[in-house]
């Protein structure tokens, strides 16, 4: 009996054949480009890793990303642009520009929510790398007694706002390739922390390349694989589009989007009050900022420029003289006085008409330190910036409004972000949760509760959302706190 034949030989020189074939044409494609070190080490790669490359090749815009290098990203003045800038007219704290009270204010955010229209977008597609941190930033310890993480921190207030009000509030929840799985697992396994799964719709970000800071070439995250980070929370309009989340919206009758970032837990979730101001005015899009304490703060800095909305990022005016971030009106007010914390609201409508135009943004760009591979295939891991990343940010929106509101807020009650290790000064872990501490030791002072301000203090959004609520459950309260305590809907007796 004789031995079938080995075509294996043959299959081996086939593939190989095909190889070449693909890398000629991977070539001709990149060479005018000036990117044919992308295909350094093709002949090494395992032929998936041959066709993932070729497919991450194919997906690139050479040209957009060519002219970003030479412009270094939008190609925008910002010096010319922040010399037109005027402070921005805000509904502040101290009743300026108010003309009613707040009650009356409150009461059409309070029938929307009450009606079902309002839905809410977080935005969680970052990694906790700078706080030490491997995994989503959404799923960090931040509850000082609890250990609760962000996401179940800002999910307990979902429920909350969800059941004062009778309804269900659908959560739109926007990822990142780097943590859309871990995401997705997580929040499975703990059940969505009460929300029903039906109602949690969670969709992934695109990605940009990074390029090489003075040749402008594409960086080799691994010798088959090319560099690319989240393209920013602009990207978020064009993911949720292509995701279904806008038509799911509509399908439920949701007419406004409550904004938030994942790493502010003192977010005030669907506040009513904002929301009256935004439905009040009429407003395509409405966002909160602060009182920046300092001109150069790490905020975007809100404006109006030749009519329009627009925030200009901390990044692109810090670099500014003196005398332009200094500006000041003719009557002696900064210009850059607010500090936008990326919380807004935005007309379903508004983020349907602009879906068509999500891929117009305009990018901004950061220099980096980006780890890569370079040509020889050496792992290089760079202690200064070495490349430009792209971002698009989602503020951008603001000068298509038709109509944009800023509504003042006061930062020690309502922001107070998570971004950096301990071993810094400020946005740590320590200051946010002494942030959140303060304020629950003064909702619970209002309704006439001892409690030291060394006393840790934690409250679970499902048992208060304000000090209203904690007003309301007074007579369940202690007359004193005096030791570490966490208030949960089950803590106390009836």
């Amino acid at each position: 009996m004789k031995r079938p034949r080995d075509s294996r030989p043959w299959a081996r020189v086939a593939i190989k054949k095909i190889s070449q074939l693909v890398k000629h044409e991977l070539h001709t494609y990149l060479e005018p480009h000036g990117q044919t070190h992308l295909l350094a080490h093709w002949d090494a790669l395992a032929p998936h890793e041959q066709q993932q490359l070729a497919k991450q090749i194919h997906e690139i815009d050479f040209p957009l990303m060519a002219r970003l290098h030479r412009q270094g990203g939008a190609g925008v003045d910002w010096t010319e642009l922040a010399q037109r800038a005027e402070p921005p007219p805000a509904y502040r704290l101290n009743g300026e520009g108010r003309t009613c009270s707040l009650e009356d204010v409150r009461r059409p955010g309070e029938v929307a929510l009450s009606a079902g229209k309002i839905g809410v977008i977080l935005v969680a597609g970052g990694q906790g790398s700078r706080l030490g941190f491997d995994h989503p930033k959404g799923m960090f310890p931040i509850g000082p007694i609890s250990g609760a993480s962000l996401f179940q921190v800002l999910f307990e207030k979902v429920i909350a706002r969800s059941r004062r009000h009778g309804v269900r509030i659908p959560l739109y929840l926007m990822t990142s390739s780097a943590t859309h799985e871990q995401t997705i697992e997580y929040l499975r396994e703990h059940n969505h922390f009460g929300l029903s799964a039906d109602d949690v719709k969670i969709f992934c970000q695109g990605t940009m390349p990074a390029v090489d800071l003075r040749t402008g070439r594409l960086l080799l995250e691994e010798k088959g694989k090319i560099f690319k980070n989240p393209d920013g929370h602009g990207g978020m309009l064009a993911a949720l589009a292509k995701s279904g989340g806008l038509a799911d919206a509509r399908r439920r009758g949701i007419e406004q989007f409550f904004y938030c970032q994942i790493d502010n837990p003192l977010v005030s979730m669907c506040d009513p009050e904002f929301l009256g101001y935004h439905l009040i005015a009429g407003a395509d899009v409405s966002t909160q900022v602060v009182a920046k304490r300092d001109l150069r703060d790490k905020v975007g800095n809100v404006a109006i420029i030749d009519g329009r909305m627009q925030v200009i990022e901390y990044s692109d005016l810090n670099p500014l003289s003196d005398e332009i971030v200094g500006r000041k009106t003719s009557d002696g007010k900064p210009v850059f006085w607010a500090g936008s914390i990326a919380v807004h609201v935005f007309d379903r409508t508004f983020l349907e008409r602009m879906s068509d135009h999500a891929e117009g943004l305009a990018f901004h760009a950061a220099k980096k330190a980006v780890p890569h591979v370079d040509v020889s295939g050496q792992r290089i891991e760079p202690e200064q910036p070495n490349a430009i990343k792209f971002e698009r940010f989602i503020f951008d929106l603001l000068p298509a409004a038709r109509n944009g509101i800023v509504v003042e807020v006061d930062e020690s009650l309502a922001f107070a972000p998570l971004k950096n290790a301990s071993t810094e000064k400020t946005d740590t872990k320590e200051t946010v949760q002494g942030a959140r501490m303060a304020v629950e030791r003064a909702w619970l002072r209002s309704a006439d509760v001892r409690i030291g301000d060394q006393v840790p203090i934690e409250i679970s959004p499902l048992f208060a959302q304000d000090a209203d609520d904690v007003k309301k459950q007074s007579g369940r309260l202690p007359k004193a706190i005096d030791r570490s305590t966490y208030l949960t809907p089950d803590a106390l007796s009836p």
